[in-house]
């Protein structure tokens, strides 16, 4: 699946907005030192809590997934590969040598949903059997394709309580505006893993996310932009929702603006902050948060039900030193409402040097929580050994409802053009230069191929003042019908929209035209990509004129123009197409 560039040209100018800022900037690295038994002693958690080895010398260590017979994997971006290990008398370690059962260049994120576990590389997603003794059938490619990674390559992944994949995509620069909407996102595959989609954006590189197990609310660390000195950007906490842009690149913490940066489409940055949400929570900047776990087990004590673990990794743009730790997240009522240290001690010799930076973290099958070392290659072991005495009798499972309704949102209603919103007797006529009334539409506008927008005209309408271009899929799954395109306040002076218009959220070439979300939810054109195989989709290219130009922000969704429209559209019109992949293209 082929996903396009937030703009066709690739590349935007800085423009001068009068920025004058300086900031003193560390580059700090604690020196790597060994875990010895001494050094070790100085880790610190709380009353009850023990911290030991679970397995060492393993290098490289990074993304850790416990599957339900408690084997326990570990991702080695470093060496390429998976290890598994096994603690079958249940002492707290790894019994004997960790044996390699997966090999792929830059692994990384891992999930295990039943008896299957997904790796996930910078540019692959995977997929294998897990046999009776843990170690792992034959990998299968699920996706190929996602973006080229750049400075944020650790894909992470997890199954939401709706039974849907997410991934974690991170951005390719420090702040930068993409040229891939699939960059500083979250995604979700579909069911089947044919498709995805994007969740929500502007989240540089969010590698840890849970959901919330009282809410089924899904929240995530997003790691901060570099370079700014010592206290910025703080680490940011977010409740992360569908649709909802998370600041990166132009804004970031709690509406705080970056100097450098400068939006596209001559998007305003104080216009980008209003479009952002804030963050829920800061933490120390540059401490890098990691994989991000909520504790749903009975091996702590109740009180920590229905908060989150994170690991961060430790900074390396600051002095003093800042994470090396991992910290707590309390929730009450499903909201988040501290971050404090959990368990320190990783930096030594004052800060001047370290025995492990954090980044694994799972809860094991006894309770426990286990944490990756990607130092030293250690996995420390956390449990509470402070007795039964107010511990929580049952697990919890957080909720599927409020990520299905997410994810539902939108689909199984009527094309546009057949919605209350947009009752009218006028017509008008819609052709097109690309593709002929009911024909086939060229493979060169699908995202099969150059994924261009095609050139659209339509007939005046007296009175108008705007035009507004809705473009449906009413034979796509699961999504029905699937909304390809839409663009409105086109002046009532342009009758006709050009071949490969920019994937932006403002266009200055018809200048103010807005562009919104589609359902893949990318911002602009997205084209044809029906399964390979399926009859032909139908695509209804819809235009409405209307009375008014529209007060609608860029990035809206379908159906909030469309409430917007109700009560102005003077005439509308469509034109059909039609598109089928009958193969895969060849690489």
């Amino acid at each position: 699946m082929a996903f396009l560039c937030l703009a066709a040209s690739g590349a935007w100018a800085q423009q001068g907005d009068g920025t004058d800022t300086g900031n003193p900037i560390h580059i700090f690295k604690p020196d790597k030192v060994e875990p010895t038994p001494q050094r070790m002693a100085g880790i610190k958690a709380p009353a009850g809590f023990s911290v030991t080895p679970f397995a060492t010398g393993l290098k490289n260590a990074r993304i850790i997934a416990v599957a339900p017979s408690g084997n326990v994997y570990v991702s080695r971006r470093d060496q390429g590969d998976v290890l598994l290990l096994r603690d079958a008398n249940g002492d707290g370690r790894a019994d004997g040598a960790p044996e390699i059962v997966a090999s792929r260049a830059g692994a990384h994120g891992l999930a295990i949903r039943g008896n299957k576990l997904y790796l996930v590389t910078a540019k692959e997603l995977f997929v294998a059997d897990i046999k009776a003794d843990g170690r792992l059938g034959e990998l299968k490619m699920l996706a190929g394709d996602l973006p080229d990674a750049g400075q944020h390559a650790n894909r992470t992944i997890a199954f939401g309580p709706d039974g849907m994949l997410y991934m974690s995509v991170g951005s390719t620069c420090n702040a930068c505006n993409e040229t891939n909407q699939e960059n500083a996102t979250i995604l979700r595959f579909s069911q089947d893993m044919k498709s995805r989609n994007i969740v929500a954006s502007g989240l540089r590189n969010t590698i840890g996310f849970d959901w919330q197990p009282q809410t089924g609310e899904m929240w995530g660390f997003d790691h901060g932009i570099d370079f700014m000195g010592d206290e910025e950007q703080p680490e940011e906490l977010n409740k992360i929702e569908q649709g909802k842009i998370y600041g990166w690149p132009h804004v970031y913490a709690a509406g705080s603006i970056y100097p450098q940066s400068t939006p596209i489409g001559q998007i305003s940055k104080q216009d980008w902050k209003a479009h952002s949400t804030p963050m829920v929570l800061g933490y120390a900047a540059h401490a890098a948060p990691m994989q991000f776990v909520f504790y749903r087990g009975t091996g702590f004590p109740a009180e920590y039900q229905g908060d989150a673990f994170v690991t961060m990794r430790g900074s390396w743009n600051r002095k003093t030193a800042s994470g090396y730790e991992i910290v707590r997240v309390r929730f009450q009522n499903g909201q988040a409402r501290a971050i404090e240290p959990f368990v320190t001690g990783f930096l030594t010799d004052g800060g001047r040097t370290h025995i492990a930076r954090p980044v694994g973290l799972a809860m094991a099958k006894d309770g426990a929580l286990l944490m990756a070392d990607d130092g030293n290659g250690v996995i420390y072991r956390v449990a509470y050994t402070g007795g039964s005495a107010g511990r929580a009798s049952t697990e919890l499972k957080a909720p599927a409802g409020p990520m299905e309704q997410q994810a539902k949102k939108g689909s199984g209603v009527p094309l546009a053009i057949a919605r209350p919103q947009t009752q009218s007797q006028g017509k008008l006529t819609v052709s097109s230069s690309s593709f002929a009334k009911g024909g086939a539409i060229p493979a060169r506008y699908s995202e099969y191929a150059d994924g261009v927008s095609p050139a659209l005209s339509w007939s005046a309408v007296p009175n108008a003042k705007s035009y507004v271009v809705i473009m449906e899929d009413p034979d796509a799954k699961p999504a029905l019908p699937f909304v390809h395109w839409l663009a409105w306040n086109i002046p009532a002076s342009i009758t006709s929209l050009p071949e490969g218009l920019q994937e932006q959220p403002r266009l200055t070439e018809p200048d103010g035209v807005l562009q919104g979300r589609t359902t893949r939810g990318t911002v602009g054109w997205t084209g044809p990509h029906p399964q390979v195989g399926d009859p032909p989709h139908h695509y209804h290219f819809q235009v409405y004129a209307l009375d008014t130009m529209l007060d609608v922000p860029w990035g809206a969704e379908r159906d909030q123009l469309l409430d917007a429209m109700k009560g102005h559209v003077l005439a509308k019109g469509e034109l059909l197409g039609t598109y089928a992949q009958k193969q895969k293209p060849q690489k």
